[in-house]
């Protein structure tokens, strides 16, 4: 009998979706076919990584999925490609050596070895041509995953780099229409200190204040964080509800004005958590 999963607010992770530490706080993704023979890896920041997760796994790497151009999500490429000779999806409107199969908002395409489909929605903001993958179903599991590099985290969203908070946020609603019961793969452990932000944004949330008390005894565990799901995002994250009351009071606060758009208020507490600590 399975153990009932005991965090409200983190998902019970995939069987088949293996997460590989990196750097600091990154999380490079291994995707499993169902006997494990074969893998994918999304954003491969760290070779050395991904090659010691294949070989505990026994896989054999079939494909790279990136989401954008950062060296710490496609940095592992070249050195990949070299051993396994697979091919490279990403963003057709980034420039990444060795991509070779550029992609675009809207495409399908299918990945064999895990008798999967994955769709690629266009999320520009933090970078300008980053990209997500969403696979509406793989292996016995019925939750749609989401692999959404540094656009939406766990309690927060990444810094707009090279788009405008305008772009950002209709990235975010996009990603905010899936289904609730999709699972939020993102690329960082960030989640107790987006969540610190999130209280502070908003100090009356009884789901905020709850999620980060569990995310500190999470981490305080070494547990992961992640993955999330698209319902708690909708119910805890600060930048998918940023026209909330409360969220517009605290961009109230900011801007020394109302805010005259969700986009305004998004921007203004995008910028408050640039600098919160």
């Amino acid at each position: 009998m399975q153990t009932p999963h005991p965090w409200r607010h983190t998902a019970a992770p995939h069987p088949q979706v293996v997460p590989i530490d990196a750097f600091s706080d990154n999380y490079l993704w291994l995707v499993l076919s169902a006997t494990g023979e074969a893998a994918i890896v999304v954003d491969p920041g760290d070779p050395e990584a991904v090659e010691r997760a294949l070989a505990e796994s026994g896989s054999r790497l079939e494909a790279i999925l990136l989401t954008h151009h950062h060296a710490d999500h496609a940095g592992g490429v070249e050195v990949l490609v070299e051993r396994w000779s697979c091919p490279v999806f990403g963003p057709a409107n980034e420039d990444i050596a060795g991509l070779d199969r550029p992609l675009r908002d809207g495409d399908r395409f299918p990945i064999e070895a895990l008798q999967a489909e994955f769709e690629v929605i266009a999320v520009p903001g933090h970078t300008s041509g980053h990209i997500a993958y969403r696979c509406q179903r793989l292996g016995d599991d019925p939750r749609p995953l989401l692999f959404c590099g540094d656009t939406l985290f766990a309690g927060g969203c990444g810094r707009v780099f090279e788009g405008t908070p305008a772009q950002m946020l209709s990235s975010l609603d996009r990603l905010a229409r899936l289904p609730e019961e999709t699972l939020v793969y993102c690329a960082h452990e960030y989640t107790v200190s987006n969540l610190r932000f999130a209280a502070a944004a908003d100090p009356d949330s009884a789901a905020v204040a709850q999620r980060l008390a569990e995310a500190q005894q999470m981490r305080e565990q070494s547990l992961r964080t992640v993955p999330s799901t698209i319902g708690i995002e909708r119910e805890t994250n600060p930048f998918l509800r940023c026209g909330d009351p409360a969220l517009r009071r605290s961009a109230l606060a900011r801007l020394g004005h109302a805010p005259a758009s969700r986009t305004e208020s998004f921007a203004a507490l995008r910028d408050w958590k640039n600098a919160f600590r």
